[in-house]
C-alpha cells in the first residue's frame, strides 16, 4: 500500500556548473628554452587569473547541512504521518552528508496514508561559479524536474520561504486510490531544499484536503530551511 519514494534531491538535480581543469606542459630540449620560458610565464599569468576569480567569488553561506531526520519537529512530523512507521524517520543514504541529506517517513492510519520527505543540497564555490549561482540552476532544475513528473500540476510562487521557493501541487490515483501531492522546492544562499508531501484515503475513504495539505507542506518546508545553521 506504500506509495513509491518521491525522488531525492540528488536525483532531480545536476551539479549547475563543473569546474574547470588547466592542464600545462613544458617542452624540453635545444632551441626551445624560448618556448618553454614563453610557456611558462603564460601558465603564470593564466594561474594568477583563476586564483583571483576564485578569490572574488563570495564564499557559501551554509558549510554543512543540519540532520535530515531532525529538520522538522517531532510534532510537525507526528501532525503530517500520523501512525508514522518510524516516526524517527529514514535516513537516505549518502555518501556526503555535509552536501546531500534526506529523510522520509511514511504511515497508515486507518485507510488514511500519508508520505512525507525532505531533501537537502549545498553548493561549494568553484573557480568558475559561486556557490550561490550553482543553487540557483539547481532550484531551477529541480522546480522543472518535479513539475515535468507532475499530472496537470498547479505551480505558485511563495513568499517568506528563504530567498526563492515554488509550490507544485497536483492530483493523481494509484490504482482507484486518489491522491493529493504537494512539494516545495526553495533555496536559501547555496542550499536548495525540496519537501515532498502526498496522501490518500485507501479503500474508498476521503480524500485528503488539498488546501490543508498545501499548508502543511509549506510550514514543514519552513521549519526544514530554519534549520539550516
Amino acid at each position: 500500500m506504500h506509495r513509491p519514494a518521491a525522488p531525492h534531491l540528488a536525483r532531480l538535480i545536476a551539479c549547475a556548473a563543473v569546474p574547470v581543469m588547466l592542464l600545462a606542459g613544458c617542452s624540453s630540449g635545444s632551441g626551445s628554452s624560448a618556448k618553454s620560458q614563453q610557456g611558462q610565464a603564460g601558465s603564470s599569468a593564466s594561474g594568477s587569473s583563476s586564483s583571483a576569480a576564485s578569490s572574488s567569488l563570495a564564499p557559501a553561506k551554509y558549510k554543512t547541512l543540519p540532520d535530515s531526520c531532525k529538520a522538522m519537529s517531532q510534532d510537525t512530523v507526528n501532525h503530517l504521518v500520523q501512525s508514522a512507521k518510524n516516526p524517527d524517520g529514514t535516513a537516505a543514504n549518502s555518501n556526503d552528508p555535509k552536501d546531500r541529506g534526506g529523510c522520509s517517513w511514511n504511515g497508515l492510519e486507518g485507510y488514511q496514508f500519508r508520505y512525507l520527505d525532505d531533501s537537502f543540497q549545498r553548493f561549494d564555490s568553484i573557480p568558475t561559479t559561486s556557490a550561490e549561482n550553482q543553487a540557483k540552476s539547481a532550484f531551477q532544475q529541480a522546480v522543472q524536474t518535479t513539475t515535468g513528473k507532475a499530472t496537470s500540476p498547479k505551480t505558485t510562487q511563495l513568499s517568506g520561504l528563504g530567498d526563492s521557493a515554488t509550490l507544485i501541487t497536483w492530483d493523481d490515483k494509484k490504482g482507484d486510490d486518489p491522491y493529493h501531492n504537494a512539494t516545495v522546492v526553495a533555496r536559501s544562499a547555496n542550499v536548495v531544499l525540496v519537501v515532498d508531501f502526498n496522501g490518500a484515503g485507501m479503500q474508498g475513504d476521503d480524500k485528503p484536503k488539498a488546501d490543508e495539505m498545501d499548508k502543511d507542506t509549506q510550514q514543514a518546508a519552513k521549519e526544514a530551511l530554519a534549520s539550516l545553521k
